[in-house]
């Protein structure tokens, strides 16, 4: 960041009174620039004993198999957000969407939140972000062609919660060195 999005007038990387960290500071006015972790938020669509899986169009992870997820956005709930990004990644609608995993990746200052909810429908196809869409059972997952730790991650949780038909509430830290 060079200038202040308030006044215009240069800022500076400083520690502010009373903080801990650098942040972009107004040299003028003397607004502090915050920047803080993106919210990725999605769903773990279930129909029967399978998962909703999109395989990606789009960098990073070209190819690469995925839970329908993407940045929540401004003025929308988690849920919501999952919602909309499993309509926009593999048309389809879930309901009755829960709170299942929040995973932190501070390296890439991120946390991502994954709703566990039942697809509406078997009624999918491949949004604009996604080659294909398929259903999974445990056994036919891709594992090696995963995209992200966090969707590993989740899908395990899932598979072992499924044995004993208890969900809870997940938190993981990945730490990429």
């Amino acid at each position: 960041m060079n200038f202040c999005s308030e006044c215009g007038d240069k800022v500076s990387l400083k520690i502010p009174e009373g903080d801990t960290h650098l942040r972009h500071v107004c040299d003028g006015c003397e607004t502090i620039h915050y920047v803080n972790p993106k919210i990725i938020t999605g769903s773990l669509p279930i129909s029967g004993d399978r998962v909703l899986l999109c395989k990606r169009a789009i960098e990073p992870r070209y190819g690469l198999w995925t839970l329908p997820a993407g940045f929540m956005e401004n003025e929308e709930t988690v849920a919501e957000g999952a919602a909309r990004e499993t309509q926009e990644e593999a048309h389809a609608e879930v309901s009755d969407l829960q709170l299942y995993t929040v995973t932190s990746v501070p390296s890439v200052s991120q946390v991502h939140v994954f709703m566990k909810g039942d697809l509406v429908d078997d009624s999918y196809s491949a949004g604009e972000e996604s080659l294909e869409v398929e259903l999974f059972t445990e056994d036919e997952i891709p594992w090696d062609d995963i995209a992200f730790s966090a969707v590993k991650s989740t899908l395990k949780h899932y598979f072992e919660d499924r044995k004993t038909g208890v969900f809870p509430v997940h938190t993981t830290d990945i730490r990429h060195r």
